[in-house]
């Protein structure tokens, strides 16, 4: 059955109507603080960049931090949210070895790190220590800042499909590229064992990898 001419030029006004793709990127989270300075002290022995201190008067004051290779911020301050000090829950941070950032938190002062594996919602499902095959998305740490509010870690290696733009290979810094070469030297060495013989493309073998992983493609045998 054919279409109306009015029916077809209404759906063609309808799409030109459509607003294009607008991108939204999650920039800044608040987090609530009862000390500033104390806050301000604590995420700087982080090692945490400290991108602004911004004092407008007695009653308003701005301090934003960004965790190593985060695209978010987060910020803190007097006069800028009304939540209770602490009650920020879950603030999660994707790290390649989570083993490595927690030794890297307790040496800059945080005092506990609680390493886990099962549902980080609920403390009767989770089981003590990191996966231990070290799934991605699997292994778990928790810490707390002064106030209490809770910070996450989750372990993530090979992202989910569709999760990252398959075009894309990027790191943060030279430890996370450092990291992704590991797990791509010991698949590689199964790799040899599967063919019986040394590799001399391996760093198109690797390339193939460490591309799959990071956008959740199947990974090279």
């Amino acid at each position: 059955m054919a279409t109306p001419k009015n029916e077809m030029r209404s759906n063609d006004a309808t799409l030109a109507a459509t607003p294009a793709r607008v991108d939204m990127k999650l920039e800044v989270v608040i987090i609530p603080v009862s000390d500033v300075d104390r806050s301000k002290e604590f995420y700087s022995k982080l090692g945490w960049r400290v991108d602004a201190d911004i004092i407008v008067d007695n009653d308003l004051r701005v301090v934003q931090f960004t965790p190593p290779g985060s695209g978010c911020s987060f910020a803190f301050g007097k006069g800028v949210t009304s939540a209770t000090p602490g009650s920020a829950q879950h603030l999660e941070l994707v790290v390649s070895d989570i083993e490595a950032a927690r030794d890297v938190l307790l040496s800059r002062g945080v005092k506990a790190v609680n390493l886990f594996h099962g549902w980080p919602f609920d403390s009767s499902k989770q089981i003590s220590g990191p996966d231990p095959q070290h799934t991605s998305y699997r292994s778990y740490g928790a810490f707390e800042d002064p106030d209490g509010n809770e910070w996450l870690l989750q372990e993530v290696t090979v992202r989910l499909p569709g999760r990252i733009d398959p075009g894309q290979t990027t790191f943060t810094s030279t430890n996370e590229l450092a990291s992704a070469l590991r797990r791509a030297e010991t698949a590689h060495g199964n790799h040899e064992k599967r063919i019986g013989q040394a590799d001399p493309n391996w760093p198109d073998w690797y390339a193939a990898y460490i591309a799959a992983e990071q956008s959740g493609k199947e990974l090279p045998v």
